[in-house]
């Protein structure tokens, strides 16, 4: 009965080595390069040309709509070129290269929005810039359109920061906690039907706990939730479920149960657009792993490259073997040490040669404990199995059959498998080739 009162139960080592260390504020790179996508949905339009002169925070590439996010200059200086860039999920996109005049200087234009009411507060959300910072990247202005269209009654606040080695987040509720409290004061006044506000952290960060505890002892609106350690506990459905009891159903979002989930960060970087005007442009970030000579959490530019970062972190040991963008559950092996931080990086983990050692992969052994492990009870192995079906219409409807969608690409399943199979993996493939699948009929139409 607990598995099914409680969603995600895998342990994992939490390695939590920078969990003491503030942030500190990384000197401006020579030069930055912004993607235009560094978010889920659709990309901003370049407005900047190659010689044109940009402070930081001016505009450089525009959100064509709610379900995309505007990009601002993290540097001072000159654009220098308009490129293409690999983005680690496979899509290439533009890319705006600043060579930074190690100024700083903000744009002129900075100026703390007007916020009176729910469509203000949105607006004001869409043109910080900010998208969940956790990692997802979803445009949280989209996200919180889901409140003009239901009622919403409870508004989590995710600070469970589940992955290994990553401590950006809980050095945001330790450093930045009145910026938090000051977000989820805005969110109370302009969203008054919502009567609850949780405060979601796992029991591995005491120090996060009592300061939550602290900041919001007289908002009775505000509980914080001390939640086991155990993985998952980040990923939105798994969280909704654990904190509220409520079960977000295949297809929904959290919207449509009366729920939004929003990163501590995230809130925290809303508060600080509203308060001061200055965009998102710079990133919180922990540079850790058994390959990284001097392990901290620094605040860098948007756009800074992983050289410079680990430079900035004193280098890396002869033996460094892998560097993981993200966590080491759900991020991405990095193709290019000139690879660019952007608004969802959380981390950046250097791993030795030894450490990053491909597994041999062994023939399936149907064990079962991919399907224990899934926090939604899903077969990964089916899956796999799908993807060989030679005829597309029958392999999607297989998928489709599968619930694939359900999959948070926590990595639960790999973790856990002995045969050292690429489940995880195999599910991103699955779950891509569906949604393009589906776009392509939905332009046949």
């Amino acid at each position: 009965m607990f598995r099914l009162k409680f969603l995600g139960k895998t342990h994992i080592p939490h390695r939590k080595n920078t969990a003491s260390m503030a942030a500190v504020r990384m000197a401006p790179p020579k030069e930055v390069l912004l993607p235009v996508e560094q978010h889920i949905g659709t990309a901003a339009d370049i407005i900047v040309k190659v010689g044109d002169e940009v402070k930081v925070g001016q505009l450089v590439a525009d959100a064509p709509c709610t379900f995309s996010s505007p990009i601002y200059a993290s540097v001072s200086g000159k654009v220098t070129k308009i490129e293409t860039y690999l983005r680690s999920n496979g899509r290439v996109v533009p890319a705006i290269r600043i060579e930074s005049d190690g100024l700083m200087t903000p744009a002129e234009e900075i100026t703390p929005p007007t916020v009176t009411d729910l469509d203000s507060f949105i607006n004001a959300v869409y043109r910080s810039g900010v998208v969940g910072l956790g990692g997802a990247g979803f445009p949280t202005a989209a996200k919180l359109e889901g409140a003009k269209k239901h009622e919403i009654h409870t508004i989590i606040l995710n600070g469970a920061e589940c992955e290994p080695y990553i401590t950006s987040d809980a050095r945001t509720m330790i450093d930045d906690a009145q910026s938090i409290y000051e977000g989820v004061s805005l969110m109370e006044r302009v969203m008054p039907s919502v009567k609850n506000f949780y405060i979601g952290i796992e029991s591995n960060k005491p120090e996060c706990i009592a300061k939550m505890n602290e900041i919001f002892a007289s908002d009775g609106k505000v509980t914080v939730k001390t939640l086991p350690s155990l993985y998952p506990q980040g990923a939105e459905k798994v969280l909704i479920r654990n904190i509220t009891g409520i079960t977000v159903p295949a297809g929904k979002f959290p919207a449509d149960v009366g729920v939004i989930v929003m990163n501590v960060t995230t809130v925290a970087k809303i508060a600080d657009y509203i308060r001061t005007g200055m965009p998102l442009v710079e990133k919180r970030i922990t540079v850790d792993g058994t390959a990284i000579k001097e392990p901290k959490n620094l605040l860098v530019p948007i756009g800074t490259s992983i050289r410079d970062i680990l430079d900035f972190a004193g280098g890396y040991t002869d033996d460094l073997g892998k560097v993981i963008i993200g966590g080491p559950m759900t991020g991405f092996a990095a193709s290019s040490l000139d690879e660019p931080v952007i608004k969802t990086t959380g981390a950046i983990i250097g791993c030795t040669e030894k450490g990053s050692k491909h597994l041999k992969t062994t023939a399936c052994i149907h064990c079962g404990k991919c399907v224990d492990a899934c926090p939604h009870l899903l077969t990964p192995t089916d899956f796999t199995k799908a993807l060989t079906i030679a005829n597309e219409d029958e392999r999607m409807a297989k998928l489709e059959e599968l619930h694939i969608t359900l999959c948070v690409e926590c990595g639960c399943c790999s973790f856990v498998c002995p045969a050292n199979r690429p489940l995880m993996e195999n599910n991103r493939v699955a779950k891509n080739a569906l949604k393009s699948y589906r776009a392509a009929k939905k332009d046949l139409k």
